[in-house]
């Protein structure tokens, strides 16, 4: 499967990037899927670069904060009203209040709008989802509303995304021999950060030790951190490959 980071700055879009959004795509039926892992404020102009967004298959969301999610309003938009006529429903499976979160964003009654444009599923920690060629497998991790890392699996290969966590075993045992662990690394370590919130980036590295993953990348690093301080952190937690996800950036697993 080949991942695209189309945006990985942490809690608000940043000056190079936009917040959480990564592309996930694989063959599927004699064509390509894409499966849209959270889509975050700023993403959605940014992930037309590698995909027509009438191409995307689903959209799988960690949690409901904005930086995650807010972009599915003008994907409403989208996929509504396109000059073609309505676009297909469009799957979206995210935590419990997803329907209503995205109702609210876009400025539409959710009773009226009904599956017009989306069909919306909840996750179920532990309960495998299948979306297209993908395997997707949610573990509930610690963050302030309902949050999940995601296990996708396709031929044999495995990425694991950690969304928003403080330290986390679920997380661990989720990415367990992952080939690619995608983790946030939003806090530096000797700061004041409150509890039960993000990582570390050396908090990240050790759960990719923990887990014994082929190679991390860190994302999720706020515009006003270093992300060269949050790799330095990482790799003292963490002796195998590293990386600094930045947007355009692919990986094939």
């Amino acid at each position: 499967m080949k991942l695209t980071i189309v945006g990985c700055s942490g809690s608000f879009p940043g000056p190079d990037s936009a917040a959480s959004c990564y592309l996930l795509q694989a063959p599927w039926n004699g064509g390509t899927y894409a499966l849209v892992v959270d889509l975050g404020n700023g993403a959605l102009g940014a992930l037309q670069r590698h995909v027509d967004l009438v191409d995307v298959g689903a959209v799988a969301l960690s949690h409901l904060h904005a930086d995650h999610c807010l972009d599915l309003a003008p994907y409403h938009v989208v996929r509504r009203f396109h000059p073609r006529g309505p676009l297909p429903v469009l799957r979206v499976v995210g935590p419990a209040g997803t329907a209503s979160r995205v109702a609210h964003a876009a400025g539409v009654d959710e009773r009226a709008e009904g599956k017009t444009v989306f069909d919306f599923a909840t996750w179920q920690a532990g309960v495998p989802v299948a979306l297209g060629p993908f395997m997707v497998t949610p573990a509930r991790v610690t963050h302030p509303v309902e949050t999940y890392a995601l296990r996708i699996e396709h031929d044999g290969k495995v990425l694991v995304y950690s969304g928003d966590t403080a330290p986390s075993s679920a997380l661990v045992e989720l990415a367990r021999d992952a080939d690619l662990l995608l983790c946030e690394a939003s806090f530096v370590e000797g700061a004041d950060n409150p509890p039960d919130i993000h990582l570390t980036g050396h908090e990240a590295g050790q759960h990719a030790h923990r887990a014994d993953v082929g190679l991390l990348v860190l994302t999720h690093v706020p515009p006003w951190h270093d992300t060269q301080q949050a790799l330095a952190e990482a790799a003292l937690g963490y002796a195998g490959p590293i990386e600094l996800a930045h947007p355009g950036a692919v990986y094939t697993v």
